[in-house]
């Protein structure tokens, strides 16, 4: 991989691990054929020379691989976290010295950096923005629409020392932004549904090389991986409880099964978990599973999924996880309240004494698949960043003419990353003769 080095600013835990984060993203590259293509072409055609981009992501040896195919297509690139616990902190301290790119994240940070972190990323003032979450964009409505009260300490004093002119400045710059995630994109349309939206955004987690992928294999696996890491748990045998059947749902409800687990899905939505159910889990509600769970994963994008009425009827042991993006869909403020705790029993597991019994939170109710192990492998992180790409250009190119929506990835994209994903796995397709074109086009043609 070729380095780019510049005169930057940044916050990272320590620049003498760069050479281990320089191993580890190079070994990343190597399973991620697909971006490599896109930053190659980039490297020619600089289709973003000139832009600043700001990009709240997971700071891991994917994203590094995403940065670096920005700085080749040009662009000045800063990159804050989007989870205090998500950080590889020898791939940051490689992106600030060997790319050039100012990297504001230290794994296990506090809120309070990890807000600063966000205020020095939008102090880059970017054309584009990237987020995993939508904090970053977040913020920036919350400046464009003066409610200084719901930003976060550190933000809010940095804002209040600009003037008009500059808070305005900050978001009429933006041509647009990318999401990366489920809760994200959930923000980001409630924001176009109440009339606040103040730029295109492109749903990179709708494109289905994707959600279809990413969310299903990659979280599917990353999460199995996360827990086991923490807990070296037998999973045959065993009892999961899935909340939430939607991709993700999906992908670690199928990866549980293949370990030998009874799952068990828990769902609001009438035809996911008629789908479950016709997939052959048990569906019930979370109140009857939660006496029946060895492992609960919340996977669903909302709050206090598991409340504190659940945890007093689990079993003596039960354990705790979280692959939603937020640290809310379990209700830890009430856990806190009624328990006694948390005792560390292993790194990233918490225990809780609660009538009597124990509770194991792990990664602090954090994505535990990012909290404990390294989050999805390189090969899926290929499409969804190819994606991220390739949407940052398309905003540069067309970002003017779209509206002030939240809108799908274009379809040519979605389908050129299958192509080059195909075509680096070694799998050639059947391609449509005219005969067949003419024949699906037609109304005439009967039987």
């Amino acid at each position: 991989m070729t380095s780019v080095k510049t005169e930057t600013t940044f916050d990272v835990r320590d620049l003498r691990l760069a050479d281990e984060g320089r191993r580890r993203t190079e070994w990343a590259e190597r399973f991620m054929p697909v971006l490599r293509q896109i930053r190659e072409r980039f490297a020619k055609e600089q289709p973003l020379r000139g832009r600043k981009v700001a990009a709240c992501l997971h700071v891991t040896s994917e994203t590094a691989n995403l940065a670096a195919t920005l700085r080749a297509g040009g662009a000045d690139v800063a990159l804050c976290a989007s989870n205090p616990l998500s950080t590889q902190d020898d791939v940051a301290a490689h992106l600030a010295r060997d790319h050039g790119v100012g990297v504001f994240a230290i794994k296990g940070e506090d809120t309070e950096t990890y807000y600063r972190h966000i205020q020095q990323a939008l102090a880059h003032q970017p054309d584009v923005t990237m987020d995993d979450g939508a904090d970053l964009v977040g913020a920036i409505h919350m400046i464009a629409l003066n409610r200084m009260d719901d930003l976060a300490p550190p933000v809010r004093r940095w804002v209040e020392g600009l003037s008009r002119d500059e808070r305005e400045r900050i978001v009429k710059r933006v041509i647009g932004s990318t999401e990366e995630t489920t809760t994200g994109v959930i923000r980001l349309r409630a924001m176009a549904q109440d009339g606040v939206l103040q730029f295109p955004v492109i749903a990179v987690n709708d494109s289905q090389t994707k959600h279809l992928f990413d969310n299903r294999y990659g979280t599917g696996q990353s999460t199995v991986d996360g827990i086991l890491r923490a807990t070296n748990i037998l999973m045959a045998g065993s009892t999961v409880v899935v909340a939430g059947y939607g991709w993700c749902g999906r992908g670690v409800a199928l990866r549980a099964r293949g370990a030998g687990a009874d799952v068990i899905v828990t769902e609001v939505d009438a035809l996911r978990a008629l789908e479950a159910r016709m997939d052959g889990y048990r569906v019930m509600p979370m109140r009857e599973a939660a006496a029946l769970g060895d492992l609960f994963v919340t996977l669903t994008g909302d709050m206090h999924v598991i409340g504190i009425e659940h945890m007093r009827v689990m079993k003596d042991g039960a354990i705790i996880a979280n692959s939603g993006h937020f640290n809310v869909e379990i209700d830890l403020d009430a856990l806190q309240r009624a328990a006694k705790g948390p005792r560390q029993a292993r790194q990233y597991v918490d225990e809780w004494q609660l009538d009597g019994k124990r509770l194991f939170v792990l990664g602090e109710g954090r994505l535990i698949n990012l909290a404990a192990a390294e989050g999805h492998p390189a090969s899926v992180m290929d499409m969804s960043f190819a994606n991220q790409a390739l949407a940052a250009e398309h905003l540069v190119k067309n970002g003017a003419g779209l509206g002030k929506a939240v809108h799908r990835v274009p379809q040519e994209i979605d389908r050129r990353v299958a192509e080059l994903k195909l075509a680096a796995m070694g799998v050639r397709i059947d391609e449509l003769t005219a005969e067949q074109r003419r024949y699906l086009a037609s109304w005439d043609a009967g039987t």
